[in-house]
């Protein structure tokens, strides 16, 4: 038996379509980032699995592959799901995630409102809320997340004792960028520690991220991303924002950024603005209010007359005008498999948007040899507070590249 054998590694290891993601290591800390591989691998193949298809994905060998499974099945983490018939030789168990085999709740803050989501451990929400209010303080969202808690509790939607963690998505510098009828004292968001707000609600880890970014990883998780290795993430909520995954992995950049193009300046007739005072809820709201439409929600839209409908197609083509540039860029300066768009704004005004840049992409295809397909995200709506939910997993469970370095 050789070195690698022995340190549950097949000796060669074979190319999969998940990649590195799925592959074991023998570093230190290795054998928490086998674990992480291994449980992925049993997660996102989307069915049961055997021991063998686990070491075949993997590259682990088949004595590591069963102490790993047996420790998950121990944990109650995944579960026995028959066995596989034909075959020579005894029938091999199938395995399969454990939905109650841990649990974590995701919250999205943001300047149009509060969204609640309890999940289990194969991403299915077993609890939603979601109060449509503008520019929520601090008391406002302890008060609704401790009622949405109580609830969970009192009617046993999720296994308390199983949670493991609360994610927090919130957009950055929440209280300080300018948007209209924004209150004085809202900057407070951007002077507290958002985590301490809720570390005494529950007696689990506190994570808080960029709202794209936590949408962008939930994607990578638990959405398309199990198809797609590499793509880009286009959130339309309050504001405009993004995120970016490389190879199976959330790529942050230097300042945790990555993929945040609303920030980028265009030109609004005479007027320098930023993309997201163009291409947002808020701006949607804002062009519709002024052609005499009230309208504040996401379900606003969706109830308009026809005259309204009308409108919003006319601001659907400016936004496609607006996002074009900066999405073929992003395109070719990447190169990604796909291009995901998601957040509040209703499936079917994203639908629509990715149908009018699909078209304008298309016109550059004679020039420029690979330009991916834009989609409707498949965690697009609650996506921030979905995204939110799955970072406790993320951090505690999933394969992440710092699974494999030293701590301190």
């Amino acid at each position: 038996m050789g070195a690698d054998e022995r340190n549950g590694q097949k000796p060669a290891q074979k190319s999969h379509a998940l990649g590195d993601q799925l592959s074991g290591t023998n570093l230190e800390r290795a054998g928490d980032h086998n674990q992480r591989v291994t449980l992925q691998a049993v997660r996102a193949t989307g069915a049961p699995i055997t021991r063998a298809e686990i070491a075949d994905l993997t590259g682990l060998t088949a004595p590591a592959i069963a102490n790993i499974t047996k420790r998950l099945l121990n944990d109650g983490l995944i579960k026995k799901a028959g066995r596989q018939i034909g075959g020579r030789g005894q029938p091999a168990t199938k395995l399969v995630v454990n939905p109650d085999g841990a649990f974590s709740i995701g919250l999205n803050i943001d300047r149009d409102h509060i969204a609640f989501v309890a999940l289990d451990f194969v991403g299915n929400v077993r609890s939603r809320a979601c109060r449509e209010i503008h520019f929520a303080m601090p008391r406002d969202v302890i008060a609704f997340f401790r009622a949405e808690v109580d609830k969970v509790i009192a009617e046993r939607l999720i296994d308390i004792d199983r949670l493991i963690g609360i994610g927090i998505a919130i957009p950055e510098n929440l209280g300080r960028v300018p948007v209209a009828n924004r209150p004085d004292a809202y900057k407070i968001w951007s002077e507290i520690d958002v985590a301490d707000l809720f570390s005494e609600i529950l007696p689990v880890p506190v994570i808080v991220e960029n709202d794209a970014a936590a949408a962008a990883i939930g994607e990578m998780q638990f959405g398309h991303g199990l198809q797609h290795r590499s793509f880009i993430y286009t959130i339309i909520s309050a504001g405009l924002g993004g995120g970016l995954v490389f190879d199976g992995h959330y790529y942050r950049g230097a300042d945790g950024r990555s993929g945040e193009i609303g920030y980028l300046p265009v030109k609004d007739g005479n007027e320098t603005r930023s993309l997201e005072d163009m291409v947002s809820l808020y701006s949607l709201y804002d062009y519709l209010r002024k052609s005499g439409l009230d309208v504040s929600t996401p379900d606003d839209l969706e109830k308009l007359p026809p005259a309204g409908q009308a409108k919003v197609q006319a601001w659907l083509d400016r936004a496609a005008d607006y996002l074009f540039t900066p999405f073929l860029v992003m395109n070719c300066a990447i190169d990604p498999e796909a291009h995901f768009i998601g957040g509040r704004l209703p499936a079917s005004l994203i639908e629509a948007l990715c149908q009018r840049l699909n078209e304008r992409l298309d016109a550059c295809k004679p020039r420029i040899p690979t330009i991916a397909p834009l989609k409707r995200a498949e965690l697009a709506v609650d996506a921030a507070a979905r995204g939110a939910g799955i970072l406790p997993f993320n951090d505690r469970f999933l394969p992440i590249r710092t699974a494999l370095m030293k701590t301190n």
